[in-house]
């Protein structure tokens, strides 16, 4: 990945940020994005060894991501990479959700990659560079008492899977990579049923894989040209084999899990 440019959103926490830390490693040059810049003029200290552009961006607005895509081509000349990262979680029942919440994770988690897709794929079409989507388990099986979330990360699988299939003869690669619970903020800053960040995180965030080894197997696989991988066995890979073959089963496993969080929303549902 030497000398290839990076278009990274979400950078400033989280997998972005180990994302970003990884292509550092590989003398990768990077255009990073996010809503919080101080977050991203650090990560951009740590990286001395890089060439980093870094560009404060709502992916809600489509003129912030057209902005994005344009200041990257402005100072490198090319996009080798686009990873549509930047994300918003929700933890609350469809039942009592606030609509603009949902609204507000599909701007976010669908719309942030449909803007900046649109305005890159180009780009990335005349470099036959990788189009890469972060979704999550949550994009393969749904997750109950995260309605919205489940919806975006479907609907994030569906629209790079077409984009693939009217590529096909055009040299672009396409990746949908789907984390299984991975250490971050996500479930920080996700909205409860009165549209507030819950604050902490219900989870034992120990016990998941590090975003630094998910990044890595990102990479990993965006290098090998893959066009899907699943993270971690049973929460990822076991699930969606599950979904396929036994999905009943899938349903009474996934609420059991899904309810033994702390406070979990499922508890009205027993």
């Amino acid at each position: 990945m030497s000398g290839k440019v990076v278009i990274i959103t979400g950078a400033s926490s989280g997998i972005g940020r180990a994302l970003a830390i990884e292509y550092a490693k590989r003398a990768a040059l990077l255009s990073l994005a996010a809503r919080r810049i101080d977050k991203l003029n650090e990560l951009k200290t740590i990286l001395e060894s890089s060439e980093v552009l870094v560009t404060q961006t709502d992916v809600t607005s489509e003129t912030a991501c057209k902005e994005l895509i344009e200041r990257t081509i402005q100072r490198f000349g090319r996009i080798d990479v686009l990873i549509n990262n930047a994300g918003l979680s929700m933890r609350a029942l469809f039942d009592d959700i606030d609509l603009k919440s949902f609204k507000q994770v599909m701007d976010v988690n669908f719309y942030g990659t449909v803007y900046c897709t649109k305005y890159a794929l180009p780009h990335l079409i005349s470099s036959k560079g990788s189009l890469v989507g972060i979704i999550s388990v949550a994009g393969h099986v749904g997750l109950p008492a995260r309605s919205a979330y489940s919806a975006s990360k479907f609907a994030v699988r569906g629209l790079l899977d077409t984009i693939r299939l009217e590529n096909l003869y055009t040299g672009l690669h396409v990746l949908v990579a789907a984390p299984g619970f991975t250490t971050s903020e996500i479930r920080k800053s996700a909205l409860m049923a009165d549209g507030l960040p819950q604050g902490e995180t219900p989870r034992k965030e120990e016990k998941m894989m590090s975003a630094a080894v998910c990044a890595q197997l990102v990479v990993n696989a965006i290098e090998k040209r893959k066009r899907s991988i699943v993270l971690t066995f049973k929460e990822g890979k076991l699930s969606v084999f599950l979904g396929k073959f036994f999905p009943k089963l899938l349903d009474r496993l996934t609420f059991s899990h899904m309810a033994k969080e702390n406070d979990s929303p499922l508890s009205k549902k027993y």
